[in-house]
């Protein structure tokens, strides 16, 4: 921050987190004319960026790291923005609006805006620290891994979620050889039907790729401080020259709650997405709000999340007063499949599949006492987009008419 606006005291937003919600909310004070100063900081080396290609393309090797930016660089050439990479906030002082960096500035604030994101959960197993097991949450995650490619030629993934069966995708048309191993019974557990699971796992099957479920993790084997092997809970030992770790994230709420503002898996936020800290709002992976659509309060690890947050957060932050209130929604890219999910199936008791998986273009529809819930939509952009309003108004729809293909899915409206 410039002396000049210290001793000014000068309005001024700071925005906590340089991912792809901290570099909208200040793309929105920007295009919203705010009339102080905007500050970003953020404790990696890069202006914000968008992380969902890190495990496709960006792996791939189709993108370089700067087609990533949520803004070319460009873009923080102003006044009126200074940008602080490689620095981390070390504390919050809410009663005098000030906070603190690893380098020793303490910074004023008329708001702040907490985009701290969430981290990779990392595993306790024995043999963990060894060199060729990684995570991938960042760029500089994926150009380590990328920089280990050459020289491999047999990836291990941990995980059957999202992330790992990506990488698994990217890996596998890389020519590595390639195994997923899974504590869970089936793929995406935790987020899609058993349907779209044994259709996924076949999809993976048939590309090549060597599916473990209901497998654990027994341990990492090495040799001069390298991974050579990977040991299943059931004693099978499969050679490795990569490992990759995909077990999920952990909310990055502990500055939020060092401060004394409320958190409860995920710093808490309301409708306008404002903290217990009138002063403080929050954004992304590491907030939890409150939804009117399923009537209660979410964590969501998702970009459309994390943007309209942001959108919504820079808005009042501002002094404008608008609120937080979305279907939320998802996509996975593996091969030649775009899954696009909207909604949320948790609690589900029905499912009803449209279309037919066998011609790889179908949905399946997730309901609860009748009421549409979320829709997993693989290759059907259509039905992703007309669930979405489906599901924002609670429309109790027809069976039979759901589950066939010929009638628009944004039809059903008149079921209700």
């Amino acid at each position: 921050m410039s002396e000049r606006t210290s001793e000014t005291g000068a309005e001024q937003v700071i925005v906590v987190g340089a991912g792809h919600g901290a570099g909208q909310a200040v793309a929105t004070l920007k295009q919203k004319k705010y009339p102080g100063r905007i500050v970003l900081i953020g404790d990696e080396n890069w202006l914000p960026y968008q992380r969902p290609p890190l495990s496709k393309k960006f792996l791939a090797g189709e993108l370089p790291a700067e087609r990533l930016y949520v803004k070319p660089e460009k873009f923080y050439d102003d006044p009126g923005i200074e940008v602080r990479l490689n620095t981390r906030v070390t504390e919050i002082d809410p009663g005098a609006r000030t906070l603190a960096t690893d380098n020793g500035d303490t910074l004023p604030y008329s708001k702040l805006i907490l985009a701290t994101g969430s981290r990779a959960r990392k595993l306790p197993a024995e043999g963990s620290d060894l060199a060729g097991i990684h995570y991938l949450r960042g760029i500089d995650d994926v150009n380590a891994i990328r920089g280990e490619l050459e020289q491999a030629s047999r990836t291990v993934i941990v995980g059957a979620g999202y992330i790992g069966l990506e990488v698994a995708a990217v890996m596998r048309q890389l020519g590595q050889e390639v195994t997923v191993l899974e504590m869970a019974d089936r793929v995406m557990s935790r987020v899609v039907s058993p349907e779209l699971s044994s259709f996924y796992a076949e999809e993976h099957r048939n590309a090549g790729v060597r599916l473990m479920l209901g497998e654990g993790l027994g341990g990492f084997e090495g040799q001069n401080g390298r991974v050579t092997a990977v040991a299943t809970s059931t004693g099978e030992r499969l050679p490795a020259d990569l490992v990759i770790v995909g077990i999920g994230i952990l909310p990055n709420t502990e500055l939020a709650q060092a401060a004394g503002i409320a958190v409860d898996n995920g710093i808490v936020v309301d409708e306008h997405c404002r903290s217990s800290d009138p002063h403080v709002y929050a954004i992304g992976d590491c907030t939890s709000h409150p939804s009117r659509i399923y009537e209660r309060r979410l964590r969501l690890e998702s970009v459309q999340n994390a943007l309209e947050q942001a959108k919504v957060a820079a808005v009042n932050a501002s002094g404008g007063d608008q609120r937080y209130d979305q279907v939320p929604w998802f996509w996975s890219d593996q091969f030649d499949l775009k899954l696009q999910i909207a909604g949320l199936s948790d609690g589900y008791d029905k499912t009803v599949v449209r279309g037919n998986p066998a011609e790889r273009r179908f949905s399946c529809a997730y309901l609860k006492d009748g009421r549409l819930l979320a829709l997993d939509a693989v290759n059907a952009p259509k039905d992703f987009m007309q669930a979405k309003a489906l599901i924002a108004k609670g429309v109790r729809p027809d069976i039979d008419k759901l589950a066939d293909t010929q009638v628009a899915l944004n039809t059903l409206d008149d079921d209700r």
